[in-house]
């Protein structure tokens, strides 16, 4: 890959997540209660149509492919810089995550309220990186399929955190209420 095209920046940038997901996933503590199948199917189906939309190059109706952006270099690159601070912000989350992560809705044995880095004003910082992420690759792509992809991808996390708040609710009752007071879910809240 010679990185001379704003796409080759946004698929090396999305290649560098996936990697570094898989990775960090091998460091877990060990799972004390789990979301059953039928719930995790309830966001990864819209999150799956979302990537589906966005990758898909003929869409079956060609509105979607219209452009919100024009097309040229000032967008293009835009979307690579928006898509790396995206993925920044889904690093750094992680990371602070450490070993309470998990792909799917879990308590895990020993999990800790984290409340620092991004957690110290955001709930689900790291969907709020992968959004921002998916907003800059709308950008970079232009079309609509592309925002209609993050939309469905926002709605996808917005099902997923509300249930992982029910579960951290049910674990640190007080101590979560008075978190979700001074932060908010994908933004910080600034009052």
């Amino acid at each position: 890959m010679d990185f001379s095209s704003s796409r080759q920046w946004i698929d090396a940038l999305w290649l560098l997540f996936g990697v570094y997901w898989l990775v960090s996933a091998l460091k877990r503590k060990k799972t004390k209660q789990r979301e059953s199948i039928l719930q995790r199917f309830g966001y990864m189906l819209p999150l799956a149509v979302g990537f589906y939309l966005l990758y898909q190059t003929q869409p079956l109706y060609l509105w979607l492919r219209s452009r919100f952006l024009p097309a040229g270099p000032g967008s293009e690159w835009t979307g690579v810089v928006l898509t790396a601070a995206g993925i920044t912000v889904a690093f750094w989350a992680r990371w602070h995550l450490g070993t309470n992560w998990s792909g799917v809705v879990t308590l895990k044995e020993g999990h800790e309220l984290i409340r620092t880095g991004p957690y110290g004003s955001i709930r689900h910082p790291i969907y709020t990186g992968i959004l921002l992420a998916l907003f800059g690759t709308a950008v970079n792509f232009g079309e609509v399929r592309a925002l209609f992809a993050v939309v469905i991808a926002w709605l996808s996390f917005y099902i997923k955190a509300r249930r992982e708040e029910s579960f951290l609710s049910q674990e640190f009752g007080p101590g979560f209420a008075e978190h979700k007071q001074h932060t908010g879910m994908f933004l910080p809240r600034f009052s």
